[in-house]
């Protein structure tokens, strides 16, 4: 079988999350998500810690306490109260919830990155401390060293766990989780060695994971990415700003969490790299408040429907020579409601449309609907061309429910695209088809249309 993306065939992962799931309770999953992935937080930022302050024990100059040590290699300095081994010598306390509470509080205290933004609850009476206590016991037995290096482990844990909670709560996944099958797809497309890397509506900050490790893949270097997000959802954007630490990813997620559309937190910004999937058809984004918005270079957006006001803001934020990879409903190819069609027809004309990919439906939790990706290029290499790809065969069952790709699907759908920019002939391929500008329908832009061949 070919490789899998998610981390469901990573064993050690499974593990830890389904021991850790003995403490859910009856806490719904939306807000045990938070309880569980600040565990993991925490247990990493200690033992990143104690890493660096092992070595500094060993060098035998004392200053294994001295704050700077840390922060001069990007490490968070953890105080005493809030180090693992000691959190876990209360584990069987009934003050664990306070333990935790406070140890959070102090990591913020001395670390300015984090203020704000750590889980805090704990303590609260419908949290069985009992099984707290069993939890942060099992993650203090975890020979992870036998797994790995315990930092990559748990990093791995955290993208598990948000994909296992994803599942769990359904519809309302798709406001912090985009399928790593998705993203990845993106990040093979749109390869971002370097440069400014954009996700105006960043969920929980999978893009921005998917581009860091398409760079160490690559042999390239992480620090040559520079990382810029926006999230309205406060619970959604402080789940980011843990998943960028706990993988080593500096990043500006603006200074809260705020509406892209009425509060751009990244005003300036032209990026090289915009990958995004905002929300599918959102009806209430106030369109009618931002009439004379200059971000509407290809028309007025409905006030019913976001998705073609998500496509021109961020074509707005794209440097001269930027790529953006973009997730839509299929309904975005055809939809003729007010302006869109409009709208679509002149970002066509304007030779921006470098591809557009069919991928297969039953691959997100939120929705079982099919979606298109929409790759636009401001510097396109095969000019009044649009490639067009029918990839709604592809892919696996992993449940009854849901479905995901491979890395070599992946691989499939990248080479072709590859192929088509390098101008060579992909028609033989079967699942291709390059149009003409002019060949293309500019109000009715059908995925069953274009992909007849």
């Amino acid at each position: 079988m070919s490789e899998k993306i998610t981390g469901a065939n990573l064993g050690f992962e499974k593990e830890i999350f389904e021991a850790a799931n003995k403490l859910r309770g009856n806490v719904d999953a939306a807000e045990y998500k938070n309880v569980v992935l600040g565990l993991i937080f925490l247990k990493y930022i200690s033992d990143s810690f104690e890493e660096k302050y092992k070595e500094l024990v060993e060098e035998g100059y004392g200053f294994e306490e001295d704050r700077e040590e840390y922060v001069a290699e990007n490490i968070f300095f953890v105080p005493k109260e809030a180090r693992w081994d000691y959190v876990a010598s209360k584990a069987m306390t009934p003050e664990i919830g306070q333990v935790i509470d406070k140890a959070m509080v102090a990591i913020e205290e001395e670390n300015d990155r984090l203020k704000g933004i750590l889980p805090k609850n704990y303590a609260r009476p419908e949290l069985d401390k009992r099984r707290l206590g069993e939890v942060v016991d099992l993650f203090n037995n975890l020979k992870l060293k036998e797994h790995g290096i315990s930092k990559d482990i748990l990093g791995r844990t955290y993208e598990y766990a948000l994909a296992e909670f994803a599942s769990q709560e359904g519809k309302k996944a798709g406001e912090f989780y985009t399928p790593p099958s998705i993203v990845r797809t993106l990040v093979e497309i749109l390869e971002p060695y370097e440069g400014r890397v954009y996700d105006p509506c960043c969920g929980s900050g999978g893009m921005f994971v998917q581009s860091a490790k398409f760079v160490e893949r690559h042999q390239g270097r992480v620090n040559q990415l520079s990382i810029y997000g926006q999230e309205l959802n406060a619970t959604t954007w402080k789940l980011a700003q843990m998943n960028l630490a706990i993988h080593g990813l500096e990043g500006d997620l603006g200074k809260g969490p705020a509406d892209t559309f009425f509060n751009v937190q990244h005003e300036t910004l032209r990026a090289d790299y915009v990958l995004s999937n905002p929300m599918f058809n959102q009806s209430d984004w106030g369109g009618d408040k931002l009439v004379e918005d200059v971000r509407w270079k290809y028309g007025l957006p409905p006030s019913g429907n976001a998705n073609y006001g998500w496509m021109q803001h961020m074509i707005y934020h794209l440097a001269p020579k930027g790529k953006l990879g973009l997730v839509l409903a299929n309904g975005s190819l055809s939809a003729s409601t007010g302006s869109e069609g409009k709208i679509r027809e002149n970002i066509i004309r304007d030779d921006l449309v470098e591809a557009i990919i069919a991928m297969p439906d039953k691959l997100f939790y939120s929705t079982g609907i099919s979606v298109s990706l929409w790759i636009i290029n401001k510097d396109k290499k095969q000019q009044g061309k649009t490639l067009f790809l029918d990839c709604r065969n592809m892919g696996h069952m992993v449940d009854r429910a849901h479905r995901d790709l491979s890395v070599d699907d992946i691989a499939k759908i990248s080479e072709i695209y590859k192929d088509f920019i390098n101008g060579k002939d992909i028609e033989e391929a079967g699942f291709g088809h390059v149009a003409d500008i002019e060949a293309v329908s500019y109000t009715h832009l059908r995925a069953h249309e274009t992909l007849r061949y």
